[in-house]
């Protein structure tokens, strides 16, 4: 394997859990990125060497953590960090860039925090399997997108199953059928004028309470979830189709053009026509 590999994943429109970027490199002794803050969760799994991290955590102060083997560091959006290889024995590691609606609810299986970002597997065979995962996606860069993705849920699995976090998972409860009302409510009819009193009044709830238990559950409100998934499928007919920005607009729920335009690029940083432009 090249000692560096770097790939970026084309796909932005998967929504439950996306990749950005992955890749493999062997440090060179004393190699360094950082500090820096990402958008997007990124997991490094360390196949061999050793290294440091600093990342801040909850409340914004500086911690430091020595990795070794075995071990790997998740980088939380927003946290800022700095990970240097070690003089003497410069880590091999492979890493994910991703994201998604339903990660946050994935690592509440795990034990990882900003104030607890260290990978410690309890289960060998679980590490290797999902070293094995990482290790797959990087080496199947041509494989369709639908295959790669489906990789990263395995990869997502073993991540939580190797860890067995001590947090119980409660199954059947009143706000996860609430969510899962949500949701689906949302999926059928986002592309209506829906609002979010809508949304809680078919689950049967205030808004405020609600908005409270959709944000805990999924880590965004419901107006962001709305937006984001209004504007990711936004992107697919902005590269499957030929209808026009305002066509598409209204397509997801926007009536007025100036509207859909500002929300899309809250969400991709750039106008839905640039977007078509650079994914041709």
């Amino acid at each position: 394997m090249d000692n560096n590999i770097f790939q970026i994943f084309p796909i932005e429109s998967f929504i439950d859990l996306s990749m950005y970027q992955y890749g493999y490199e062997q440090c060179s002794p004393g190699h360094s990125f950082g500090p820096a803050a990402r958008n997007h969760y990124l997991f490094h799994y360390v196949i061999s060497g050793m290294g440091t991290l600093m990342a801040n955590d909850a409340k914004g102060v500086s911690r430091t953590y020595h990795i070794k083997s075995g071990q790997g560091f998740l980088i939380f959006p927003g946290q800022i960090n700095t990970y240097i290889a070690d003089q003497n024995l410069p880590w091999e590691y492979t890493w994910i860039e991703f994201d998604g609606l339903r990660v946050k609810e994935a690592l509440e299986l795990t034990s990882l925090s900003a104030n607890a970002p260290v990978y410690h597997a309890r289960y060998k065979e679980l590490r290797e399997q999902m070293m094995n995962e990482m290790l797959y996606i990087v080496r199947h860069p041509g494989e369709t997108p639908y295959h790669l993705i489906g990789h990263l849920y395995l990869f997502l699995d073993y991540l939580s199953q190797s860890m067995r976090s001590a947090i119980p998972v409660q199954s059947g409860r009143m706000r996860d059928f609430y969510i899962k009302e949500a949701i689906n409510f949302i999926e059928q009819n986002f592309q209506n004028g829906i609002s979010i009193e809508d949304i809680a009044h078919v689950c049967g709830i205030n808004r405020s309470y609600f908005g409270k238990i959709f944000k805990n559950a999924i880590g965004k409100s419901p107006q962001e979830f709305l937006m984001s998934y209004r504007m990711a499928r936004a992107t697919e007919l902005l590269k499957l189709t030929t209808l026009s920005v305002a066509e598409i607009g209204e397509a997801v729920g926007y009536e007025n053009q100036l509207h859909f335009s500002r929300a899309f690029k809250t969400v991709y940083g750039i106008s839905p026509r640039e977007w078509r432009n650079r994914h041709k």
